[in-house]
């Protein structure tokens, strides 16, 4: 490790890392938006549900390199523009979240449906106020793997020239220079692990009545 190419460069890393954190979060948040009516359509689905779930995994096997190349051409944006990994990302999140949401869903008990229901809760104000609460934390688990794994894929968005860590690889890669990569695999590993200790964070705030440490 070369101490001296750190402290020159570290703005720059710096930099480079903060890019890396809100490409990293925004689709997860997007596609969690999206995926909660999606997983709720889902888990009432009945015969439909596994067509459904089953199309939503689907589009987590394109390839990521091939839809970042793809996107500027869908959406009329420059091959370098942000915009194409936010969508690209969002997309993974929804694959991974529809199923997560819909099977949170799923555990809610069908007496405390009917209490609620009982108790004059709306179908909207039931999902809301009752069903979502309960389904947290397995959706907080869902969660914890999109925001790991789109960490990852981030990176891989250097390959088109997008600036967040990943940059730090194919300088490394040119330059035959191990510092910036050894760098670059340190800081994903750390801001993955920030996101899932934030994720679990949040989670046990939105749940209190769940045993700690659970």
């Amino acid at each position: 490790m070369r101490l001296d190419w750190l402290a020159r460069e570290s703005g720059r890393i710096l930099e480079l890392f903060l890019w890396h954190l809100g490409l990293s979060l925004a689709p997860v948040a997007i596609g969690l938006l999206l995926a909660l009516p999606l997983g709720w359509l889902a888990q009432r689905a009945g015969l439909f549900r596994q067509a459904l779930l089953g199309t939503a995994g689907l589009l987590y096997t394109i390839p990521s390199l091939a839809l970042f190349v793809l996107l500027p051409a869908i959406l009329g944006t420059r091959i370098l523009d942000p915009l194409n990994v936010v969508v690209a990302l969002t997309v993974y999140a929804v694959a991974l979240l529809v199923r997560t949401v819909s099977d949170g869903l799923e555990t809610v008990s069908p007496d405390v449906r009917q209490a609620a229901d009982a108790m004059g809760y709306r179908a909207p104000a039931r999902f809301l106020k009752v069903e979502l609460p309960l389904a947290v934390p397995v959706i907080a688990a869902g969660l914890r793997v999109a925001v790991v794994s789109n960490v990852s894929i981030v990176s891989v968005a250097a390959l088109v020239g997008t600036p967040q860590l990943g940059t730090l690889f194919t300088q490394g890669l040119q330059l035959r220079f191990l510092t910036p990569i050894v760098t670059g695999i340190v800081l994903c590993v750390l801001l993955a692990a920030l996101l899932d200790a934030l994720v679990l964070f949040l989670a046990g705030r939105l749940t209190p009545w769940q045993p700690k440490g659970r």
